[in-house]
């Protein structure tokens, strides 16, 4: 983890969340074109609500003693794997739907749902002292605990003042029986198609907060109730998340894990403050932590992303050490210079392609042209393999775990960064990564990405070595703690190790595509093989795709038996 002396704000600890549960409601309805579509029961909540007034949401609401009671748990139906948490979620949902919406999930002992006059002997709210799982009980009814399931888990984003840890239960709506809203809490019930929803809401006619709009997406790619209900038969939710938030245009916009600027959020705002910019521009330094700065060139592309993400890794007691300074662009190199205030002790390059290492020397002569010490050029030289455009000479070659060291005064006593190199061939033969160790941030180059995987194009790129350096980074990241990389390209990605796993998996993934292409048309040509081993990408990008085609087949051969 980053040194908390090094986080840009001060610690603000997040307010503890609330337990509830909510619960979709899910029927089969007629569609338009005649035949069935997949529609949940939504409800407007109160204009003088304390919590998100005026939204659509689905029923449910705080988990009371009650509902985890054990004896109350007795009066309920329920599936093995539901443990006591689970049964107290779905007792709660249970109850909320039928206080907010006089839907009850209860079944008489022939099976039969309860019906109109069950729902009429029940008051909704009911006086202290009575519970309503004995109410139910006392009208013969068991509540249908086991037909209600775990979709997702939902943590209410860090910054709120208010906040709630909520499951997203699933349930098919007991037939017979019809929504009538509380007209307290609860209004205006109405079944909508999750497409339906969105397409409401982003007209601004159907107001809906995050998480909610979140699961009707995941919930649109299901065609009816039964595909929903098997796609949570496992007993596990299918996605957990507790949104990071960040500025976009000058518009707060939340985040979930698996979206590209969580990451960056996480390193920036561990405590969810909401006080990072994500655009994407090149024209001022964006601060990460005290010690840390990055400036993204103006090279956007479909090979940068939105440019190339130059490092400054130092403070003005210690200096800094410029990583990545990126193609020659006089500009970009200037604002590099003035974020370090001119003292630029070193100038490392993660490897030699012309989106990286073409600034460091006239980085290096702008420095010294202003009466500075002049900068190394650190890195490892281009090997033969490298291309024309590829070609680099340090002023020094690094060694593999060779440490380097910035040192000096900083307000609270004497301050170090220290960079571990790590020689990661695969992306390119001069590959290498940085381990800032104080701080445990992993600087990736083009060997990890966020948001897309890197080409490893052969002869300097080898598929092999990029995957053994992948097992090499992981190993380093579990010794030394690493929970974040800072890539070439793209947002600062979080949960590095799993980071990792994923990239390694998804290549030995393609690696299995590639393979049983070739198995496919032996006799295939390499535009035969990408089409199909790369048939889930755009077919424009199938040109480049067949640079790492060929790095997937050179690993395929090596690995056949009788090849060393």
């Amino acid at each position: 983890m980053p040194r908390q002396s090094q986080q840009l704000h001060p610690h603000r600890e997040p307010v503890t969340p609330l337990d509830a549960a909510t619960v979709l409601l899910l029927r089969d309805a007629p569609a338009p074109d005649g035949t069935t579509r997949l529609e949940v029961l939504m409800t407007r909540r109160s204009d003088k609500a304390s919590f998100v007034p005026g939204a659509y949401v689905f029923p449910g609401g705080g988990i009371e003693a009650q509902d985890g009671d054990a004896a109350t748990h007795a009066l309920a139906d329920q599936r093995p794997a539901q443990n006591a948490a689970r049964l107290t979620d779905a007792m709660a949902a249970i109850r909320e739907s039928f206080e907010e919406l006089g839907v009850l999930l209860a079944r008489r002992a022939d099976g039969r749902w309860a019906d109109a006059a069950d729902i009429a002997a029940i008051a909704r709210q009911l006086p202290p002292g009575t519970t309503f799982a004995a109410e139910c009980a006392a009208r013969g009814l068991r509540l249908a605990a086991d037909s209600i399931y775990w979709l997702a888990h939902w943590t209410a984003d860090r910054n709120l003042p208010k906040r709630f840890a909520v499951p997203f239960l699933v349930a098919r709506m007991p037939e017979g029986q019809e929504p009538v809203a509380d007209e307290s809490e609860q209004f205006e019930p109405v079944w909508v198609s999750p497409a339906d929803a969105l397409a409401r809401h982003e007209a601004g006619q159907f107001f809906m907060i995050f998480p909610t709009i979140r699961t009707l997406q995941r919930l649109a790619q299901f065609a009816d109730v039964q595909a929903v209900l098997a796609a949570v038969a496992h007993e596990q939710p299918l996605w957990v998340s507790s949104p990071r938030s960040g500025f976009v245009n000058g518009t707060r916009a939340p985040h979930m894990e698996h979206e590209p600027p969580y990451g960056e959020l996480a390193l920036v705002c561990p405590d969810g403050q909401v006080a990072h910019t994500l655009d994407w521009q090149s024209e001022t330094p964006v601060p990460l932590l005290k010690n840390l700065q990055r400036l993204t060139a103006p090279n956007p592309g479909v090979m940068t992303g939105p440019g190339t993400n130059s490092y400054l890794v130092g403070d003005p007691g210690t200096g800094y050490i410029a990583i990545d300074p990126g193609p020659a662009d006089t500009a970009h190199l200037e604002r590099l210079w003035r974020a370090a205030g001119g003292n630029i002790r070193m100038i490392v390059c993660t490897h030699s392609h012309p989106d990286h290492s073409p600034g460091a020397a006239p980085l290096q002569a702008m420095v010294l042209a202003h009466g500075r010490a002049k900068p190394p050029i650190l890195g490892l030289p281009s090997q033969p393999t490298a291309r024309a455009h590829s070609q680099f000479t340090p002023d020094r070659a690094l060694q593999n775990d060779e440490l380097l060291t910035l040192a000096g005064q900083g307000m609270d006593g004497k301050i170090t960064h220290t960079l571990q190199v790590i020689h990661t061939p695969g992306h390119a033969a001069n590959h290498l990564c940085l381990l800032l160790r104080e701080d445990g941030l992993l600087f990736s180059g083009d060997h990890i990405l966020n948001g897309s995987t890197t080409v490893i194009d052969p002869p300097d790129g080898n598929m092999a070595d990029y995957l053994d350096s992948l097992d090499r980074l992981d190993r380093l990241c579990a010794e030394h703690g690493v929970e974040f990389i800072l890539p070439a390209h793209g947002y600062v990605l979080g949960e590095a190790r799993t980071a990792i796993a994923r990239l390694k998996a998804h290549r030995l993934a393609r690696e299995a595509k590639v393979l049983a292409a070739m198995q496919a048309q032996p006799e295939g040509s390499m535009e035969d093989w990408v089409r199909l081993a790369y048939d889930d990408v755009p077919e424009r990008i199938w040109p480049v795709a067949q640079r790492s085609l060929l790095a997937h087949i050179e690993r395929i051969r090596m690995l056949e038996p009788g090849n060393d």
